[in-house]
């Protein structure tokens, strides 16, 4: 895939110019700017689903490209329909949760449904160029960690947008940052790209500062010029003078992300929820998602709310922020709590406001100096301030959400998937704001560096009941990438006859039989792949356990990346034992 010299643009302002950038076999590029610089539209360019303004897009002949877009659009039909009846296509499904789906029509899923099955449909069918915008999103921890390991042995090119910083320093090789209309590339994952674009920074602001020494002498030199000379080369000066007062390109935002605006004072006396239990009516007694809840926040609480998707923590939020009102136990909220709740859809934005009047709101009047300064520190400065919400890309409307609701001054904050949509330099800020912010915050995400840095107790939801995670973020983290690298071993012959029956039952019919190969030949294959799964597993556990001794950094960066080639392997060998499976079970069929 190649883009030579390409532009786009939104009404008023440009995104980036002669643009060009080749993707080969093997390449993986993760795409990194600030919200609004055109990442996602970068991708749309590669996929083939735009055309650019300028310039050329060339894909190789037959080449099978599989895009991810942002907001995921599904064609009609049922799940099995959209994703297809391959048996890896049946698999992944199964994997992001969503097996159970496959009869349901897609236009009756959620948002994060929708997101899932879009994402099954790009990774169940080969290709060779994966693009994918925010894959993240909407997936829990340890589907992201199957994730990872997925991407890592994907043999085609990749392009990325993420805003997990672990998944671009597992899976890519190179960074292809966005930054005022350009582009930067840099070798090697997040952390290279971060050293690297310090280093750009630095040499600018010293060739700047070279410029200006330079311009003084030159100034002084004219201003002394020769006795004998009757007049002054007065353009020559005026342009020195120019130089020394004129400024380097300015930052693509103004100075960090300045959050402490004063949230209003919180009392000792938080939330406390005591044996809360919730249940969506529907047939019969319906289904209960909450049991036997109980858990008391601190004026300074840094509160991680963790469990696998559908397990009830959005639930759970709104039921603190007073949403929903629990179908049994009790909540208690303290006079002095003012709740600011960030969720992953956001407030209703209206396509057609401007973003200096949603930040004033209906009590003050637009352009107030006081929320002027506030759009600043959220880097919404000159027109931006006047823009519609039409003309903004979706990172920054989430940015605006957030702005949102931090403009209320709460001192509780509920964050549900915060990092969603989020570019890095935003949730870097965050990160920095919540470290001091002097309220509690309770924080639902699958961002497993945002929970490192910015949660300090960890709570699980399992099975509708809350239990304190012992050992914190890391802890479940371990754990969750222990479940996914021991779930093959653990559930394949269960999965893959439920994945045969489904495939069968969907594509009936529709394909050819496969070339035939004996039983005997197929048992011989089974077995062998068997063995293989459990020397790797062995491997696995014994290099997890060794990294909890280590302390060494050198030591600790090899056997963790032993670790993450052994579980990329192990996933390889999973699926090829599915499709083992699914084929010997085929085969038996047919011989009945």
């Amino acid at each position: 895939m190649d883009l030579e010299g390409v532009s786009a643009a939104r009404p008023g302002r440009p995104l980036f110019e002669d643009l060009s950038l080749t993707v080969a076999d093997g390449d993986r590029v993760g795409v990194v700017g600030i919200n609004g610089t055109g990442k996602s539209t970068l991708l749309r360019l590669l996929a083939g689903v735009e055309q650019p303004e300028t310039g050329t897009a060339r894909r190789g002949r037959g080449a099978r490209v599989a895009f991810l877009d942002q907001q995921a659009v599904l064609p009609p039909g049922t799940v099995a329909d959209v994703v297809g009846g391959g048996w890896e296509a049946a698999a992944v499904l199964e994997r992001l949760g969503m097996g159970a789906c496959v009869g349901e029509d897609v236009s009756s899923l959620s948002g994060g449904q929708a997101k899932r099955v879009a994402l099954a449909r790009v990774l169940g069918a080969p290709c060779d160029l994966l693009v994918l915008d925010e894959p993240t999103n909407q997936l829990d921890i340890a589907t992201v960690a199957w994730l990872e390991g997925r991407l890592v042995v994907h043999r085609g090119g990749l392009v990325l947008v993420t805003h997990d910083r672990r998944l671009l320093d597992a899976v890519t090789t190179r960074i292809l940052e966005l930054d005022r209309g350009s582009a930067h590339i840099h070798e090697g994952g997040y952390a290279s790209y971060l050293t690297a674009r310090a280093e750009r920074e630095g040499r600018a602001a010293a060739a700047d500062a070279t410029r200006r020494n330079l311009a003084r002498r030159e100034l002084a030199w004219l201003r002394r010029g020769a006795k004998a000379r009757g007049r002054k080369p007065q353009a020559r000066i005026d342009a020195a003078t120019a130089l020394i007062e004129g400024r380097p390109d300015a930052p693509a935002r103004a100075g960090p992300l300045d959050l402490g605006f004063g949230a209003r004072r919180l009392g000792e006396r938080v939330i406390e929820c005591r044996d809360v239990a919730y249940s969506y009516l529907g047939g019969g007694e319906g289904t209960q998602v909450l049991a036997g809840v109980d858990l008391a926040l601190d004026p300074r609480d840094r509160l991680g709310l963790v469990g696998a998707n559908g397990t009830g923590k959005s639930t759970l939020l709104d039921i603190l922020a007073g949403r929903r009102d629990p179908t049994g136990g009790v909540v208690e909220r303290g006079i002095t709590v003012a709740v600011g709740y960030y969720d992953q859809l956001g407030v209703t934005l209206d396509p057609s406001a401007r973003v200096r009047d949603l930040v004033a709101g209906p009590t003050r009047v637009p352009g107030d100096p006081s929320d002027v300064r506030l759009m600043d520190r959220f880097w919404f400065t000159g027109e931006l301030q006047w823009a519609t919400v039409s003309t903004l890309s979706g990172g920054e409307r989430r940015r605006l959400q957030l702005l949102v609701v931090l403009a209320a001054r709460p001192n509780v904050l509920l964050l549900d998937e915060p990092t969603n949509d989020l570019d890095l330099d935003t949730l870097r800020a965050l990160e920095d704001f919540l470290e001091d912010w002097p309220g509690a915050v309770v924080v639902v995400s699958h961002d497993r560096t945002f929970l490192e840095r910015t949660v300090e107790r960890v709570v699980a939801l399992i099975g509708g009941h809350l239990a304190p995670v012992a050992g914190g973020v890391e802890a479940w983290i371990r754990r969750a990438e222990r479940e996914v690298a021991g779930s093959g071993a653990a559930r394949r012959a269960p999965v893959a006859t439920s994945i045969a029956r489904r495939v069968s039952e969907r594509t009936s019919g529709d394909r050819a039989a496969p070339a035939t190969r004996s039983a005997s030949t197929l048992g011989h294959m089974l077995r062998q792949t068997d063995r293989d799964i459990s020397r790797l597993a062995r491997r696995r556990d014994q290099l997890m356990t060794d990294m909890e001794g280590i302390t060494d950094h050198r030591e600790l960066e090899r056997v963790g990346a032993e670790l993450g080639a052994v579980q990329a392997e192990l996933a390889v060998v999973e699926e090829r034992w599915l499709a083992l499976a699914e084929e010997a079970e085929n085969s038996e069929a047919r011989r009945r």
